[in-house]
Order: C-alpha cells, then structure tokens, then sequence
C-alpha cells in the first residue's frame, strides 16, 4: 500500500502542509528582512567572530 493511501484516510492532513509552507515563507522574509536591515559593519564584525580566537 503506498503512502498516499494512509494519508487520505486521515481527516484534516491537507492543513499541515498549509502549515508548514506559510511557516518557511514567514521565516524567511523575516531573515530576508533582516539582512536588508543589518549594517555592513555589523556584517563585518560577526564575520570576525571565528577568527577572534
């Protein structure tokens, strides 16, 4: 029996994919978001992070 089957039978399963698309596209315009509000400099510094040992 393929997995399709099994998933047909539960009621309400289409929303779980609703979910969890709109949760990827609110997370990444709130990093898109993020970058595009992040100073250069502040880039710069957290680039140095691994080298300040």
């Amino acid at each position: 029996m393929k997995f399709i089957n099994y998933l047909e039978k539960v009621s309400g399963v289409d929303i779980y994919g609703l979910i969890s698309l709109t949760i990827f596209f609110l997370f990444f315009l709130v990093m898109l978001t993020w970058v595009f509000k992040t100073k250069k400099k502040d880039f710069k510094k957290i680039s140095q992070i691994p080298l300040d040992n």
